[in-house]
């Protein structure tokens, strides 16, 4: 599954990186807010579910080749976080949904294809 599928199904607004949408595939995710622990134990092609803002984040996903971050609960990111991950060419996305709902919805959206 994209990106684009995944923004189109769950109602995510990209915040950066648009362009990256349709031609990057998802393959897992992880759901966390404690930066060690995503870096101990997400994988590479994972879309990031996370309600953190800053910039900190970009870095977790670029080391970890994420497939793109999602920030839950109607947060958005900070300014300079938005332009770190323009530069970085890491997807952005927000939902409004708590992570726990967001998540459940992503686990039947790739379990089901």
């Amino acid at each position: 599954m994209t990106l684009e599928t995944l923004a189109e199904k769950l109602g995510l607004k990209c915040k950066c990186c648009w362009e990256k949408l349709k031609t990057t595939e998802i393959r897992g995710g992880y759901a966390g807010d404690l930066l060690s622990d995503v870096m101990a134990n997400s994988h590479a092609g994972a879309v990031w579910v996370t309600r953190q803002v800053h910039q900190n984040i970009v870095a977790v996903a670029l080391l970890k080749e994420h497939a793109g971050i999602i920030i839950v609960q109607g947060a958005n990111p900070e300014k300079d976080t938005l332009e770190k991950a323009t530069r970085e060419g890491i997807p952005i996305m927000v939902s409004d949904l708590p992570e726990f709902e967001l998540v459940g919805r992503i686990y039947q959206l790739l379990e089901n294809g």
